[in-house]
């Protein structure tokens, strides 16, 4: 049932997304010809034009993310917490595939905005001697490398990879779980939800201030350290990348179980 709904969600987020990937790559290409031509010509008109482009391009960026973001938002709050909820739950799909349906898009939407996003600023500056020479000095790297670096480059590239995912769903759940809480109730739901979002914050903020006070000059604190200084560089990158992706999955499982927990006992959808 998770591949029907994560096929469901892909199509009626693909209908927005994709348009609007292709406006960015469209605008991008334009902003790229019109700083040729402010660069070669003389012309106030021709330069008015070619800035008003580029201008088109950055807010063709930032419509981009933001769109991706409002998405993630409007998915789980139309599907989950508004009159669609009846339908939704009636579905032979639990929670859990609900709501990793709504994360698993979210996070692959994220990613592919953030690839668009620098494939457009390539194309915006791009140059032939500037690309040439870029693919160059990559070249001469890889060619550089001995099999160990290229193992560990695999590696880390790798696990960079899950912190990414890891994180984008631990981003787009503390919006869920304050939508979720929120819509437990039956008047202000929307303010709520607000008002919870900001409360999770600033509990996770006093929750990992207390955390790192009490960690330092802990067994554990002087234990790490010690270790830091008998690894060497590479091992101490993929330590840190590991702790990072420990810490963001702790962080997401707790904003995941207060969004299950209130789905399926608390929900109010009238």
């Amino acid at each position: 049932m998770l591949r029907k709904l994560l096929k469901h969600e892909f199509r009626a987020t693909g209908r927005i997304m994709g348009p609007l990937y292709l406006v960015l790559l469209v605008t991008a290409l334009c902003a790229n010809f019109s700083t040729r031509v402010m660069d070669s010509a003389d012309n106030r008109l021709l330069n008015i034009l070619g800035t008003l482009v580029v201008m088109a391009f950055v807010v063709a960026i930032i419509g981009v993310c933001f769109m991706s973001f409002a998405l993630m938002l409007q998915r789980f709050y139309r599907n989950l917490l508004r009159d669609e909820g009846y339908i939704m739950f009636t579905l032979p799909a639990s929670v859990h595939q609900q709501v990793w349906s709504k994360l698993i898009v979210s996070v692959v939407w994220f990613a592919a905005t953030a690839v668009v996003v620098m494939l457009a600023c390539v194309i915006a500056v791009y140059q032939v001697g500037f690309v040439m020479d870029f693919f160059r000095v990559m070249h001469r790297i890889l060619e550089n490398m001995t099999a160990y670096y290229a193992l560990n480059g695999t590696a880390i590239a790798l696990e960079l990879l899950a912190l990414c995912f890891v994180s984008g769903a631990a981003f787009a759940l503390q919006f869920y779980a304050a939508m979720a809480v929120g819509h437990s109730f039956s008047n202000h739901k929307m303010a709520l939800s607000v008002v919870f979002f900001f409360a999770f914050q600033f509990v996770s903020q006093i929750v990992g201030t207390v955390l790192l006070v009490s960690l330092d000059g802990s067994p554990l604190f002087e234990f790490l350290s010690t270790l830091d200084i008998q690894l060497d560089a590479m091992a101490g990158v993929h330590l840190g990348i590991c702790l990072l992706l420990v810490l963001s999955a702790v962080y997401g499982a707790i904003f995941y179980f207060v969004t299950t927990y209130f789905l399926k006992k608390r929900l109010n959808l009238e």
